[in-house]
């Protein structure tokens, strides 16, 4: 028998009971928390349609304002701060079309938050549907864990003309494309944009 140095005995779990409680976390993982982080998710996708040679899309970094810089460790920024996106999350190209989209999340089952997107997105997306890109939302709704595309159109519409301050559920299960979600990629969502822009 092991023992700690103030005499306590070391009662080590059996390997049963770990085990038992490791599927049980694993579980919760895959069930409840799966697609917690969107942002991750499309990283991940984007990482495998790049390998794959299917799309080239990434995030745009946040721009970063340098206060301070410590140039005695080798230029090391002391102090900064982010500033104001002026566009979209993402950016890329697939089959020679240009995309460009806004991916967010709700914890809403019954609609998505307009207060969630600002008016500078907006303005961003309709410049890019003016010069013939295509432009969309990818919308999380976390309790239901559902991912949707839908085009900028309908948020552009619904952000400048809508009588409510939100987008229904029942919009994106009528106008939208479930995302289907997977391991490798994470996201389909460029399947949701085949289906969407290109099978016509």
């Amino acid at each position: 028998m092991i023992k700690y140095p103030n005499g306590q005995s070391f009662n080590p779990t059996p390997k049963k009971v770990r085990q038992q409680r490791k599927d049980k976390k694993d579980l919760s993982i895959s069930a409840s928390n799966r697609g917690m982080d969107l942002e991750g998710d499309i990283n991940l996708s984007n990482g495998y349609y790049k390998n794959s040679g299917i799309a080239l899309v990434t995030k745009r970094p946040t721009p970063i304002n340098i206060v301070k810089v410590d140039y005695s460790k080798g230029a090391r920024i002391t102090d900064a701060y982010f500033e104001k996106q002026s566009t979209t999350d993402y950016n890329g190209v697939y089959k020679g079309k240009y995309l460009d989209f806004e991916a967010k999340n709700t914890k809403s089952k019954t609609s998505f938050p307009l207060s969630n997107i600002e008016q500078h997105q907006i303005d961003h997306l309709k410049r890019v549907l003016e010069h013939g890109g295509i432009a969309f939302f990818i919308i999380q709704f976390q309790t239901r864990n559902e991912v949707y595309l839908l085009d900028a159109s309908f948020v552009i519409e619904f952000y400048e003309h809508g009588e409510r301050k939100s987008i229904p559920y029942e919009v994106f299960k009528q106008d939208g494309i479930l995302i289907k979600q997977g391991f490798s990629p994470r996201l389909y969502y460029i399947d949701a944009v085949e289906a969407k822009y290109f099978k016509k």
